[in-house]
Protein backbone atom coordinates (compact mmCIF):
# COMPACT_ATOMS: atom_id res chain seq x y z
CA UNK A 1 0.00 0.00 0.00
CA UNK A 2 1.09 3.53 -0.55
CA UNK A 3 0.32 4.92 2.91
CA UNK A 4 2.12 4.35 6.16
CA UNK A 5 -1.15 3.96 8.04
CA UNK A 6 -3.62 1.13 7.57
CA UNK A 7 -6.66 3.37 8.17
CA UNK A 8 -6.52 5.44 4.99
CA UNK A 9 -10.21 6.31 4.75
CA UNK A 10 -11.75 7.40 8.03
CA UNK A 11 -15.42 8.21 8.43
CA UNK A 12 -15.76 11.93 7.63
CA UNK A 13 -17.24 14.06 10.42
CA UNK A 14 -20.10 15.76 8.63
CA UNK A 15 -23.86 15.50 8.25
CA UNK A 16 -25.33 15.03 4.81
CA UNK A 17 -27.85 17.45 3.42
CA UNK A 18 -31.28 16.24 2.38
CA UNK A 19 -32.61 19.02 0.22
CA UNK A 20 -30.41 21.10 -2.06
CA UNK A 21 -31.01 21.55 -5.76
CA UNK A 22 -28.57 19.87 -8.13
CA UNK A 23 -28.48 19.36 -11.89
CA UNK A 24 -29.26 15.87 -13.12
CA UNK A 25 -28.53 14.51 -16.57
CA UNK A 26 -30.69 11.91 -18.27
CA UNK A 27 -28.87 9.34 -20.38
CA UNK A 28 -29.69 6.37 -22.55
CA UNK A 29 -28.82 3.66 -19.99
CA UNK A 30 -27.87 5.52 -16.84
CA UNK A 31 -28.83 8.47 -14.72
CA UNK A 32 -26.53 10.63 -12.66
CA UNK A 33 -27.21 10.03 -8.99
CA UNK A 34 -28.50 13.07 -7.05
CA UNK A 35 -25.66 15.01 -5.45
CA UNK A 36 -27.62 16.38 -2.47
CA UNK A 37 -26.22 13.69 -0.18
CA UNK A 38 -22.68 14.96 -0.82
CA UNK A 39 -23.31 18.46 0.55
CA UNK A 40 -22.53 18.80 4.29
CA UNK A 41 -25.04 20.53 6.56
CA UNK A 42 -22.53 21.18 9.35
CA UNK A 43 -18.79 21.09 9.92
CA UNK A 44 -15.86 21.51 12.30
CA UNK A 45 -13.77 24.40 11.05
CA UNK A 46 -10.21 25.47 11.90
CA UNK A 47 -9.78 28.22 14.43
CA UNK A 48 -8.58 31.61 13.25
CA UNK A 49 -10.00 31.52 9.70
CA UNK A 50 -12.89 33.56 8.35
CA UNK A 51 -14.46 33.07 4.93
CA UNK A 52 -17.27 34.30 2.68
CA UNK A 53 -18.64 33.84 -0.82
CA UNK A 54 -20.68 36.49 -2.64
CA UNK A 55 -22.00 37.45 -6.08
CA UNK A 56 -19.84 40.21 -7.55
CA UNK A 57 -21.53 40.39 -10.94
CA UNK A 58 -18.98 38.37 -12.93
CA UNK A 59 -20.83 35.05 -12.79
CA UNK A 60 -24.09 34.32 -14.56
CA UNK A 61 -27.59 34.19 -13.07
CA UNK A 62 -26.66 35.81 -9.79
CA UNK A 63 -24.53 32.85 -8.60
CA UNK A 64 -21.78 33.41 -6.07
CA UNK A 65 -18.58 34.10 -7.99
CA UNK A 66 -16.16 35.61 -5.47
CA UNK A 67 -14.64 33.84 -2.48
CA UNK A 68 -12.48 35.30 0.26
CA UNK A 69 -10.59 33.31 2.91
CA UNK A 70 -8.65 35.24 5.56
CA UNK A 71 -6.65 34.08 8.59
CA UNK A 72 -6.63 36.19 11.74
CA UNK A 73 -2.86 35.73 11.90
CA UNK A 74 -0.01 35.12 9.49
CA UNK A 75 0.17 31.61 8.04
CA UNK A 76 2.74 29.31 6.60
CA UNK A 77 1.55 28.28 3.15
CA UNK A 78 2.35 25.87 0.34
CA UNK A 79 0.86 25.24 -3.08
CA UNK A 80 1.16 23.09 -6.16
CA UNK A 81 0.32 24.41 -9.60
CA UNK A 82 -0.49 23.21 -13.10
CA UNK A 83 2.35 22.03 -15.30
CA UNK A 84 0.55 23.37 -18.37
CA UNK A 85 2.91 25.68 -20.31
CA UNK A 86 0.12 28.26 -20.67
CA UNK A 87 -0.07 29.07 -16.97
CA UNK A 88 -2.82 31.52 -16.08
CA UNK A 89 -2.05 34.91 -14.54
CA UNK A 90 -3.25 33.92 -11.02
CA UNK A 91 -0.94 30.88 -11.12
CA UNK A 92 2.06 33.02 -12.04
CA UNK A 93 1.29 35.72 -9.48
CA UNK A 94 0.54 33.30 -6.62
CA UNK A 95 3.67 31.27 -7.31
CA UNK A 96 5.73 34.46 -7.37
CA UNK A 97 4.36 35.58 -3.98
CA UNK A 98 4.92 32.21 -2.30
CA UNK A 99 8.47 31.95 -3.63
CA UNK A 100 9.29 35.53 -2.65
CA UNK A 101 8.04 34.97 0.90
CA UNK A 102 9.35 31.40 1.15
CA UNK A 103 5.92 30.14 2.13
CA UNK A 104 5.63 32.46 5.13
CA UNK A 105 3.55 35.46 6.18
CA UNK A 106 0.48 34.73 4.05
CA UNK A 107 -2.99 35.56 5.33
CA UNK A 108 -5.56 35.35 2.55
CA UNK A 109 -6.84 33.69 -0.60
CA UNK A 110 -8.97 35.62 -3.06
CA UNK A 111 -10.69 33.67 -5.82
CA UNK A 112 -13.19 34.30 -8.57
CA UNK A 113 -15.20 32.10 -10.90
CA UNK A 114 -16.70 33.02 -14.24
CA UNK A 115 -13.40 34.06 -15.83
CA UNK A 116 -10.11 32.14 -15.72
CA UNK A 117 -7.87 35.14 -16.43
CA UNK A 118 -5.79 32.73 -18.53
CA UNK A 119 -3.90 33.56 -21.74
CA UNK A 120 -4.57 37.23 -21.04
CA UNK A 121 -1.07 38.70 -21.37
CA UNK A 122 0.24 41.66 -19.41
CA UNK A 123 -3.24 42.93 -18.55
CA UNK A 124 -4.09 39.57 -17.01
CA UNK A 125 -1.07 39.79 -14.72
CA UNK A 126 -1.99 43.35 -13.81
CA UNK A 127 -5.53 42.28 -12.91
CA UNK A 128 -4.33 39.34 -10.80
CA UNK A 129 -2.05 41.71 -8.89
CA UNK A 130 -4.98 44.09 -8.37
CA UNK A 131 -6.86 41.27 -6.69
CA UNK A 132 -3.84 40.71 -4.42
CA UNK A 133 -3.37 44.38 -3.60
CA UNK A 134 -7.06 45.00 -2.89
CA UNK A 135 -7.27 42.17 -0.37
CA UNK A 136 -3.87 42.96 1.15
CA UNK A 137 -4.80 46.62 1.64
CA UNK A 138 -7.89 45.58 3.62
CA UNK A 139 -5.73 43.33 5.78
CA UNK A 140 -3.15 46.08 6.15
CA UNK A 141 -0.12 44.06 5.06
CA UNK A 142 1.29 43.99 1.49
CA UNK A 143 1.42 40.79 -0.57
CA UNK A 144 -0.35 38.68 2.02
CA UNK A 145 -2.91 37.23 -0.39
CA UNK A 146 -2.65 34.69 -3.18
CA UNK A 147 -5.25 34.38 -5.94
CA UNK A 148 -7.18 31.77 -7.91
CA UNK A 149 -9.46 32.17 -10.92
CA UNK A 150 -11.61 29.73 -12.86
CA UNK A 151 -13.89 29.96 -15.87
CA UNK A 152 -13.52 30.70 -19.56
CA UNK A 153 -9.96 31.01 -20.96
CA UNK A 154 -8.90 34.00 -23.06
CA UNK A 155 -11.15 36.65 -21.54
CA UNK A 156 -10.15 39.57 -19.33
CA UNK A 157 -11.48 39.90 -15.82
CA UNK A 158 -14.15 42.47 -15.10
CA UNK A 159 -11.69 43.74 -12.55
CA UNK A 160 -13.74 46.67 -11.21
CA UNK A 161 -16.56 44.28 -10.28
CA UNK A 162 -14.07 41.98 -8.57
CA UNK A 163 -12.24 44.66 -6.58
CA UNK A 164 -15.56 46.20 -5.52
CA UNK A 165 -16.72 42.71 -4.59
CA UNK A 166 -13.65 42.14 -2.42
CA UNK A 167 -14.39 45.32 -0.50
CA UNK A 168 -18.03 44.29 -0.11
CA UNK A 169 -17.13 40.77 1.01
CA UNK A 170 -14.46 41.66 3.57
CA UNK A 171 -16.83 42.89 6.35
CA UNK A 172 -18.96 39.76 5.87
CA UNK A 173 -16.19 37.29 6.77
CA UNK A 174 -17.10 34.70 9.42
CA UNK A 175 -16.29 31.14 10.53
CA UNK A 176 -19.82 29.72 10.33
CA UNK A 177 -20.78 26.68 8.31
CA UNK A 178 -22.98 28.80 6.05
CA UNK A 179 -20.02 31.07 5.26
CA UNK A 180 -17.82 28.09 4.39
CA UNK A 181 -20.56 26.67 2.20
CA UNK A 182 -21.09 30.01 0.45
CA UNK A 183 -17.35 30.15 -0.26
CA UNK A 184 -17.42 26.65 -1.73
CA UNK A 185 -20.32 27.74 -3.94
CA UNK A 186 -18.23 30.64 -5.23
CA UNK A 187 -15.63 28.14 -6.48
CA UNK A 188 -18.09 26.35 -8.77
CA UNK A 189 -18.48 26.65 -12.55
CA UNK A 190 -19.96 23.57 -14.26
CA UNK A 191 -19.90 21.81 -10.88
CA UNK A 192 -23.33 20.54 -9.85
CA UNK A 193 -22.69 20.94 -6.13
CA UNK A 194 -20.26 22.79 -3.80
CA UNK A 195 -17.44 20.53 -2.62
CA UNK A 196 -16.70 21.18 1.06
CA UNK A 197 -15.28 18.96 3.78
CA UNK A 198 -14.01 19.48 7.34
CA UNK A 199 -12.68 17.28 10.12
CA UNK A 200 -10.92 17.09 13.46
CA UNK A 201 -7.74 15.08 13.94
CA UNK A 202 -5.52 14.33 16.91
CA UNK A 203 -1.73 14.12 16.71
CA UNK A 204 0.52 11.96 18.93
CA UNK A 205 1.03 14.98 21.20
CA UNK A 206 -2.60 14.56 22.25
CA UNK A 207 -3.62 17.92 20.81
CA UNK A 208 -6.66 18.09 18.53
CA UNK A 209 -6.69 20.22 15.38
CA UNK A 210 -9.11 21.00 12.60
CA UNK A 211 -8.89 20.98 8.81
CA UNK A 212 -11.31 22.37 6.23
CA UNK A 213 -11.12 22.17 2.46
CA UNK A 214 -12.85 23.18 -0.73
CA UNK A 215 -12.36 21.64 -4.15
CA UNK A 216 -13.67 22.70 -7.53
CA UNK A 217 -13.80 20.72 -10.72
CA UNK A 218 -16.04 18.71 -13.00
CA UNK A 219 -14.28 18.80 -16.37
CA UNK A 220 -10.82 19.49 -17.80
CA UNK A 221 -9.54 17.20 -15.07
CA UNK A 222 -6.35 15.20 -15.40
CA UNK A 223 -3.37 15.06 -13.09
CA UNK A 224 -0.11 16.40 -13.06
CA UNK A 225 -0.29 18.68 -10.24
CA UNK A 226 -3.66 19.30 -8.74
CA UNK A 227 -6.03 19.00 -11.62
CA UNK A 228 -8.43 21.74 -10.47
CA UNK A 229 -8.78 24.41 -7.81
CA UNK A 230 -8.62 23.45 -4.16
CA UNK A 231 -7.86 25.09 -0.84
CA UNK A 232 -7.17 23.53 2.56
CA UNK A 233 -6.89 25.38 5.88
CA UNK A 234 -5.64 23.97 9.17
CA UNK A 235 -5.10 25.44 12.63
CA UNK A 236 -2.07 23.20 13.25
CA UNK A 237 1.39 24.78 13.29
CA UNK A 238 3.55 23.39 10.47
CA UNK A 239 6.82 24.79 9.13
CA UNK A 240 6.92 25.88 5.46
CA UNK A 241 9.32 23.04 4.55
CA UNK A 242 7.28 20.36 6.29
CA UNK A 243 4.07 21.78 4.82
CA UNK A 244 5.45 21.61 1.28
CA UNK A 245 6.64 18.03 1.79
CA UNK A 246 3.30 16.90 3.25
CA UNK A 247 1.36 18.60 0.46
CA UNK A 248 3.44 16.95 -2.27
CA UNK A 249 2.97 13.53 -0.70
CA UNK A 250 -0.77 14.09 -0.30
CA UNK A 251 -1.33 15.43 -3.82
CA UNK A 252 0.42 12.47 -5.46
CA UNK A 253 -2.01 10.15 -3.66
CA UNK A 254 -5.17 12.21 -4.12
CA UNK A 255 -5.54 14.96 -6.70
CA UNK A 256 -2.86 13.41 -8.91
CA UNK A 257 -4.78 10.13 -8.74
CA UNK A 258 -7.98 11.27 -10.45
CA UNK A 259 -8.92 11.72 -14.09
CA UNK A 260 -12.20 12.69 -15.73
CA UNK A 261 -11.34 13.53 -19.33
CA UNK A 262 -7.54 13.63 -19.76
CA UNK A 263 -7.44 17.42 -20.16
CA UNK A 264 -5.32 19.58 -17.86
CA UNK A 265 -6.34 23.15 -17.10
CA UNK A 266 -4.23 26.30 -17.32
CA UNK A 267 -5.31 27.34 -13.80
CA UNK A 268 -4.85 24.23 -11.63
CA UNK A 269 -3.89 25.21 -8.09
CA UNK A 270 -4.03 23.54 -4.69
CA UNK A 271 -2.98 25.66 -1.71
CA UNK A 272 -2.79 24.95 2.00
CA UNK A 273 -2.56 27.46 4.87
CA UNK A 274 -1.46 26.54 8.41
CA UNK A 275 -1.95 29.30 11.00
CA UNK A 276 -1.14 27.45 14.26
CA UNK A 277 -4.16 28.98 15.98
CA UNK A 278 -4.76 25.89 18.12
CA UNK A 279 -1.30 26.00 19.66
CA UNK A 280 1.27 23.28 20.11
CA UNK A 281 4.83 23.09 18.86
CA UNK A 282 5.47 23.70 15.17
CA UNK A 283 5.81 20.48 13.18
CA UNK A 284 9.27 20.46 11.58
CA UNK A 285 10.86 17.01 11.63
CA UNK A 286 9.74 15.14 8.51
CA UNK A 287 10.67 11.83 10.15
CA UNK A 288 8.84 12.48 13.41
CA UNK A 289 5.53 10.99 14.54
CA UNK A 290 3.77 14.36 14.56
CA UNK A 291 4.68 15.05 10.94
CA UNK A 292 3.82 11.55 9.70
CA UNK A 293 0.42 11.61 11.35
CA UNK A 294 -0.29 15.11 10.02
CA UNK A 295 0.83 14.04 6.53
CA UNK A 296 -1.43 11.00 6.55
CA UNK A 297 -4.42 12.99 7.79
CA UNK A 298 -3.80 15.52 5.04
CA UNK A 299 -3.52 12.73 2.46
CA UNK A 300 -6.80 11.05 3.31
CA UNK A 301 -8.53 14.43 3.59
CA UNK A 302 -7.23 15.46 0.16
CA UNK A 303 -8.46 12.13 -1.19
CA UNK A 304 -11.97 12.92 0.11
CA UNK A 305 -11.91 16.24 -1.76
CA UNK A 306 -10.46 14.69 -4.90
CA UNK A 307 -13.08 11.94 -5.04
CA UNK A 308 -15.83 14.56 -4.85
CA UNK A 309 -14.47 15.99 -8.11
CA UNK A 310 -14.72 12.59 -9.80
CA UNK A 311 -18.25 12.08 -8.49
CA UNK A 312 -19.15 15.38 -10.15
CA UNK A 313 -17.48 14.56 -13.47
CA UNK A 314 -19.32 16.26 -16.31
CA UNK A 315 -22.09 13.91 -17.43
CA UNK A 316 -20.61 11.05 -15.41
CA UNK A 317 -22.86 8.25 -14.19
CA UNK A 318 -20.25 6.08 -12.46
CA UNK A 319 -17.52 6.46 -9.87
CA UNK A 320 -14.77 3.97 -10.78
CA UNK A 321 -11.79 2.90 -8.71
CA UNK A 322 -8.91 1.52 -10.79
CA UNK A 323 -6.62 -0.51 -8.54
CA UNK A 324 -3.35 -2.00 -9.79
CA UNK A 325 -1.65 -4.29 -7.31
CA UNK A 326 1.37 -6.57 -7.04
CA UNK A 327 3.52 -4.32 -9.24
CA UNK A 328 7.28 -4.01 -8.90
CA UNK A 329 7.08 -0.31 -7.95
CA UNK A 330 4.43 2.20 -6.92
CA UNK A 331 5.35 4.34 -9.93
CA UNK A 332 4.72 1.48 -12.39
CA UNK A 333 1.41 0.63 -10.74
CA UNK A 334 0.40 4.29 -10.91
CA UNK A 335 1.34 4.52 -14.60
CA UNK A 336 -0.87 1.58 -15.52
CA UNK A 337 -3.77 2.77 -13.36
CA UNK A 338 -3.53 6.23 -14.96
CA UNK A 339 -3.51 4.79 -18.48
CA UNK A 340 -6.61 2.70 -17.82
CA UNK A 341 -8.35 5.69 -16.20
CA UNK A 342 -7.79 7.90 -19.24
CA UNK A 343 -8.71 5.35 -21.91
CA UNK A 344 -11.72 6.67 -23.81
CA UNK A 345 -12.54 3.12 -24.89
CA UNK A 346 -12.57 1.86 -21.30
CA UNK A 347 -14.67 4.81 -20.14
CA UNK A 348 -17.25 4.50 -22.92
CA UNK A 349 -17.54 0.75 -22.29
CA UNK A 350 -18.24 1.50 -18.62
CA UNK A 351 -20.97 3.93 -19.62
CA UNK A 352 -22.47 1.37 -21.99
CA UNK A 353 -22.31 -1.34 -19.27
CA UNK A 354 -20.22 -3.45 -21.62
CA UNK A 355 -17.81 -5.92 -19.96
CA UNK A 356 -15.20 -5.33 -22.66
CA UNK A 357 -12.23 -6.22 -20.48
CA UNK A 358 -9.97 -6.43 -23.53
CA UNK A 359 -9.85 -2.63 -23.48
CA UNK A 360 -8.56 -2.72 -19.90
CA UNK A 361 -5.89 -5.24 -20.85
CA UNK A 362 -4.95 -3.24 -23.94
CA UNK A 363 -4.46 -0.08 -21.86
CA UNK A 364 -2.33 -2.08 -19.42
CA UNK A 365 -0.18 -3.23 -22.33
CA UNK A 366 0.47 0.20 -23.86
CA UNK A 367 1.08 1.97 -20.55
CA UNK A 368 4.83 1.72 -21.16
CA UNK A 369 5.63 -0.51 -18.17
CA UNK A 370 8.12 -3.06 -19.47
CA UNK A 371 8.06 -5.26 -16.37
CA UNK A 372 4.54 -6.53 -17.11
CA UNK A 373 4.45 -10.27 -17.79
CA UNK A 374 1.27 -11.18 -19.76
CA UNK A 375 1.06 -14.71 -18.32
CA UNK A 376 0.86 -13.34 -14.76
CA UNK A 377 -1.78 -10.64 -15.22
CA UNK A 378 -5.30 -11.05 -13.81
CA UNK A 379 -8.27 -8.67 -14.26
CA UNK A 380 -11.49 -8.54 -12.25
CA UNK A 381 -14.56 -6.39 -11.68
CA UNK A 382 -15.07 -5.84 -7.95
CA UNK A 383 -18.63 -4.90 -6.90
CA UNK A 384 -19.18 -2.46 -4.04
CA UNK A 385 -21.95 -4.46 -2.34
CA UNK A 386 -19.53 -6.92 -0.78
CA UNK A 387 -20.36 -9.76 -3.18
CA UNK A 388 -17.67 -11.84 -4.88
CA UNK A 389 -15.47 -10.24 -7.56
CA UNK A 390 -16.06 -11.28 -11.16
CA UNK A 391 -12.86 -12.68 -12.66
CA UNK A 392 -12.30 -11.77 -16.30
CA UNK A 393 -8.69 -12.85 -16.86
CA UNK A 394 -6.68 -15.13 -14.57
CA UNK A 395 -2.88 -15.27 -15.00
CA UNK A 396 -3.16 -14.51 -18.69
CA UNK A 397 -6.01 -16.93 -19.38
CA UNK A 398 -9.50 -15.59 -20.23
CA UNK A 399 -12.41 -16.70 -18.05
CA UNK A 400 -15.83 -17.79 -19.33
CA UNK A 401 -17.45 -14.52 -18.23
CA UNK A 402 -21.01 -14.53 -16.87
CA UNK A 403 -22.32 -11.62 -18.94
CA UNK A 404 -25.47 -11.20 -16.82
CA UNK A 405 -23.35 -10.91 -13.65
CA UNK A 406 -21.03 -8.46 -15.41
CA UNK A 407 -24.05 -6.37 -16.40
CA UNK A 408 -25.27 -6.32 -12.78
CA UNK A 409 -21.91 -4.99 -11.58
CA UNK A 410 -21.66 -2.41 -14.37
CA UNK A 411 -25.08 -1.04 -13.49
CA UNK A 412 -23.77 -0.02 -10.06
CA UNK A 413 -22.92 3.63 -9.48
CA UNK A 414 -19.65 2.61 -7.75
CA UNK A 415 -17.40 -0.20 -8.93
CA UNK A 416 -13.75 -1.21 -9.01
CA UNK A 417 -11.49 -2.48 -11.78
CA UNK A 418 -8.73 -4.63 -10.27
CA UNK A 419 -5.59 -5.45 -12.23
CA UNK A 420 -3.21 -7.85 -10.50
CA UNK A 421 0.21 -7.85 -12.19
CA UNK A 422 1.47 -10.75 -10.09
CA UNK A 423 5.10 -9.66 -10.12
CA UNK A 424 5.68 -7.58 -6.97
CA UNK A 425 4.11 -6.08 -3.85
CA UNK A 426 3.33 -2.46 -4.72
CA UNK A 427 -0.12 -0.97 -5.30
CA UNK A 428 -1.60 2.26 -6.65
CA UNK A 429 -5.13 3.57 -7.06
CA UNK A 430 -6.73 6.00 -9.50
CA UNK A 431 -10.30 7.32 -9.35
CA UNK A 432 -12.14 8.05 -12.58
CA UNK A 433 -15.61 8.07 -14.16
CA UNK A 434 -17.32 7.03 -17.37
CA UNK A 435 -17.83 9.03 -20.58
CA UNK A 436 -21.45 9.75 -21.45
CA UNK A 437 -23.33 11.56 -24.21
CA UNK A 438 -23.83 14.44 -21.77
CA UNK A 439 -20.08 15.09 -21.46
CA UNK A 440 -19.99 16.01 -25.15
CA UNK A 441 -23.10 18.16 -24.84
CA UNK A 442 -21.81 20.10 -21.83
CA UNK A 443 -18.42 20.84 -23.37
CA UNK A 444 -19.75 21.59 -26.85
CA UNK A 445 -21.88 24.37 -25.35
CA UNK A 446 -19.53 25.50 -22.54
CA UNK A 447 -18.59 28.94 -23.86
CA UNK A 448 -21.74 29.84 -25.79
Amino acid sequence: MFLRTTHFFRTPKFTLASQTSSRLYSTTKNKVAPKDKLIPTSGVYPHGFKVVGIHSGVGKNGKRDLGLIVSDTLCNAAAVFTTNIFKAAPVLVSREILEKKNGQNIRALTMNSGCANAVTGAKGLENARKMVSTTSSLIGEPDTSIVMSTGVIGQHLQIDKITNGIQTAYPLLSNTHSSWLSTAEAFTTTDTFPKLRSREFTLPSGLTYRMAGISKGAGMIHPNMATLLSFIATDAAVSPTALRAALKYAVDRSFNSISIDGDMSTNDTLAIFANGASGGSEIRDERGEEYLEFRDNLTEFAAELAKLVVRDGEGATKFVTVRVKNALTYEEAKQIASTISTSSLVKTALYGQDANWGRILSATGYAGVQSVEPTKVSVSFVPTDGSAPLQLLVRGEPENVDESRASEILQMEDLEILVDLGIGEQEAVMWTCDFSHEYVTINADYRT
